[in-house]
């Protein structure tokens, strides 16, 4: 007897879905090539160098110019090219007293007068603070999202599954949580992590944003995964599962997890989104990378002083690749959703 064909799982029908969705092919090309970067940074393939001064501070963009200003100031501080040695004994040893200068002051000497997207006010190069800074935002969003989503996965999996005595435990904690405004609960718990006693602890990296955001963006996920497992733990299959010996895991999340898939991922993608501009607004603040790294968020602040002066390439960088990724991303977002609904199946 020949085979009959199988028809293509839930993640193949998905995925034809999501082909045939030209904007969300675009924005996951773009996200794609941001990843790539995010990698290629992690690893010091790229943007390694970022903390060196290359260029003139506030080294104007190649297709700006150089700023007349500073050739002028140069030509003018150049010593006149005169023969001394009738008059000054001395004079044979100045050209090696000013090579031994200028090794000395070789950085300053071989600074670009232009860069590709500009240079910061010692002469950083934007571009690549830009790539670095893409590494910094967006693996604080994807980290904090994850740890989120993790968490509201299982407790709400937990809450609407077992409901009853638990379910009610957790429906206090979910509205502690929700009853304190968004916002505060993040600067409050980033100044205990800033300058209280787990300072020290979580002093480097940006494990304390990764916690801080993590910590207070899983009730969404919570009150939605929640409402799934309520509705899906009386179901046929479900009751099918526990009559042939499942246990409560693997009912929960091999049984349970997979049909309400579609609203966990949907949620992870939509919070990588937020949690990137959460960072951005607490680095923007003081609270959030440490002062030797860089991200979106620095680089907006020391923009902020830098726009005064008419020095705007810094802030139109950040600007410009916190916009693609972000807009990139939240498309994409709407396309999975799409892809991913069952009711389109």
């Amino acid at each position: 007897l020949a085979e009959l064909p199988r028809a293509p799982g839930v993640w193949m029908q998905a995925w034809t879905r999501l082909k045939r969705d030209r904007v969300g092919m675009t924005s996951l090309w773009v996200v794609a090539a941001f990843l790539v970067l995010v990698l290629l940074a992690q690893f010091g393939v790229i943007a390694a160098d970022w903390q060196k001064e290359v260029g003139e501070p506030f080294a104007p963009p190649h297709w700006v110019g150089a700023d007349v200003q500073q050739v002028q100031a140069k030509e003018v501080n150049r010593p006149p090219n005169v023969d001394l040695s009738a008059v000054d004994p001395l004079a044979p040893r100045y050209a090696e007293w000013t090579e031994r200068a200028s090794r000395i002051q070789t950085v300053d000497a071989v600074r670009a007068p232009t860069l590709p997207l500009g240079g910061d006010r010692i002469g950083r190069d934007v571009l690549d603070k830009a790539i670095k800074g893409a590494q910094v935002s967006i693996l604080v969003g994807i980290a904090a999202a994850v740890l989120a989503t993790l968490i509201g996965t299982v407790l709400g999996a937990l809450a609407g599954y077992f409901g009853g005595r638990f379910d009610d435990f957790l429906e206090w904690v979910y509205n502690v949580f929700t009853s304190v405004p968004y916002i505060l609960l993040i600067f409050a718990l980033a100044a205990v992590f800033k300058s209280g006693p787990l300072g020290k602890m979580f002093s480097q990296g940006i494990a304390p944003v990764v916690i801080i955001l993590g910590a207070v963006g899983w009730t969404g996920i919570y009150r939605l995964v929640r409402a799934e497992y309520i509705k899906h733990r009386s179901r046929e299959y479900v009751r099918a599962a526990e009559a042939i010996g499942a246990s409560h895991g693997a009912r929960m999340f091999g049984h349970i997890l997979p049909n309400v898939s579609h609203v966990v991922l949907v949620q992870l993608s939509l919070h990588v989104v937020s949690f990137i501009k959460a960072e951005v607004i607490l680095s923007f603040l003081g609270l959030g990378v440490p002062i030797d790294m860089v991200s979106w968020g620095t680089m907006l602040a020391e923009a902020q002083t830098e726009l005064v002066l008419g020095k705007w390439w810094q802030l139109a960088a950040a600007t410009a690749f916190m916009a693609a990724f972000v807009t990139a991303f939240a498309l994409l977002t709407d396309a999975l959703r799409d892809a991913m609904d069952p009711k389109l199946r």
